[in-house]
């Protein structure tokens, strides 16, 4: 888990013990999120962070929420087809690795290559892709802290 708290927006406390969600703005677009342990963070002061916050408090209040924020992920221009082939995925559903790679004509492993580099997780959302056997893996990781939280936000949205 990434923490770059010097530069966040703000700080979001999950459902989920020990997790939290740094919020990384540029201009008026979310740009990236991180995972943190959980820690104390004043209420955001600008106002994209305010509805980041907001959002992020309704899906995880509501896991089919769909949110509508500006984003700019930055990325080639294959992994932005691929996080808007993800952003089509709905709540609760998934997609295979080999799924995504058939739509775009291109390997799983490539596919998966462009999911580790999403840099907003849960909003475009790389953890409803995954393998055709199990989980997958998460912001790079095939264990550890990373799947367990991949197996979360997968739960959380399937309840």
């Amino acid at each position: 888990m990434n923490a770059r708290l010097n530069t966040c927006a703000a700080i979001v406390a999950s459902p989920w013990q020990g997790i939290a969600v740094a919020v990384h703005l540029r201009e008026q677009a979310l740009v990236n999120i991180d995972f943190v342990a959980e820690a104390f963070a004043p209420e955001p002061q600008i106002d994209l962070a305010v509805e980041v916050v907001r959002q992020l408090h309704c899906y995880f209040n509501q896991a089919n929420f769909h949110f509508s924020l500006p984003i700019a992920p930055s990325g080639t221009d294959f992994q932005q087809r691929v996080w808007a082939a993800m952003l089509a995925i709905p709540p609760g559903q998934t997609a295979s690795y080999a799924d995504l790679a058939r739509h775009l004509n291109t390997s799983p492993r490539a596919i998966g290559g462009a999911c580790r580099a999403n840099p907003i997780p849960i909003v475009i959302p790389c953890h409803r892709v995954v393998s055709k056997t199990g989980l997958g893996g998460f912001m790079g990781e095939v264990s550890g802290d990373a799947l367990r939280l991949k197996k979360l936000l997968l739960d959380h949205e399937a309840n």
